[in-house]
Parts: C-alpha cells; sequence; structure tokens
C-alpha cells in the first residue's frame, strides 16, 4: 500500500473533523479534547497526591487527556516513521535556520516564551489552549471562539514581525 508523502489540507480538515464529531458523540469517547490536565494529572502521581482536592477533581479527565496525549505522540511518530518517512529529531527547524538564526539557544528561548505567552492567556480565560480551542470552538463558547480569534490574530501578527523577510 503507498500512502502520499503528505495529506491534503481538504482530508486533512475533514479528518479533524471526523475526529472532533467522534470525541464529542455518545458513542465515541464523549469527552472534551484537552491536554493540560494531564500534566497535572501525572504531578499529583508522582508526587502522591492524588488524594488533595485538586487530585480528587481530576482524576478522570486526567486519565484521559493523558491516553489522548500518548495516542497524538504515538500517532505522530508512526505518522513520521511508516507514512511520510520525515522522522528526525531536530532543535533548528529549516524555517528558523532560513529567517532567523542557526543558534539552537535563540529558538528555545522563543519557544519557551511563545509558548509560555499561548498556556497565559489560555489560562487567564480559565482553560487550556487545547481545551479551548479544539472543543471550546467547536461547541461554539464564547470563551473559545474569543480564544481561537486571538489566537488567529496574534499568530499573524507575530509571524509576520517575526520572519520580516518572507
Amino acid at each position: 500500500m503507498v500512502f502520499p508523502k503528505r495529506l491534503g489540507w481538504i482530508p486533512g480538515a475533514v479528518a479533524i473533523a471526523l475526529l472532533i464529531w467522534f470525541t464529542f458523540s455518545t458513542f465515541g469517547a464523549d469527552r472534551p479534547i484537552g491536554a493540560s490536565t494531564a500534566i497535572a494529572y501525572m504531578g499529583a502521581w508522582l508526587f502522591d497526591l492524588q488524594n488533595s482536592e485538586y487530585g480528587k477533581k481530576i482524576a478522570n479527565p486526567g486519565a484521559w487527556e493523558v491516553i489522548f496525549l500518548m495516542g497524538v505522540l504515538l500517532g505522530g511518530f508512526l505518522t513520521s516513521v511508516f507514512i511520510t518517512k520525515t522522522f528526525k529529531f531536530r532543535i533548528l527547524p529549516p524555517l528558523w535556520k532560513k529567517h532567523k538564526n542557526s543558534s539552537p539557544a535563540s529558538r528555545l528561548f522563543w519557544s519557551f516564551i511563545g509558548g509560555f505567552m499561548v498556556v497565559f492567556g489560555a489560562r487567564l480565560a480559565g482553560g487550556c489552549t487545547s481545551g479551548h480551542f479544539l472543543s471550546g470552538a467547536s461547541q461554539t463558547a464564547v470563551s473559545g471562539l474569543i480564544f481561537g480569534g486571538v489566537v488567529i490574530v496574534v499568530l499573524i501578527v507575530t509571524g509576520r514581525l517575526f520572519y520580516k523577510n518572507l
């Protein structure tokens, strides 16, 4: 069987829509998509805080989100190794190297700053990035739609400022 090197954006959008529909349906997982509670769940598990007030509160959604994240990691790995055959570890993506610099420290610093700002904004809005954007927006929650709109605007502005010579 020959798989395409890249999935076109229309089949990709259909696949993502089906995944979201399946996730929200009562015959699917029947749970919203989220990721950040998995980190808190693993922290509670590592530091024996499962019986704390917050540990009890996140026992079920956190366990599901750990499985969700492991599935994302495994799916990405299997796709890159067996379908696209593009698997490799790298700190400096070619686009960064071409338009910014060849410094791994610079790349890691700006990645941390960008990631921190996204997570901080999502937590200010009372959720996590994937919960707001994927689950909230698809459920037409006002906070999810606002978060999604702000992310898109900031993405465009930041891309224009950061990659001026594209």
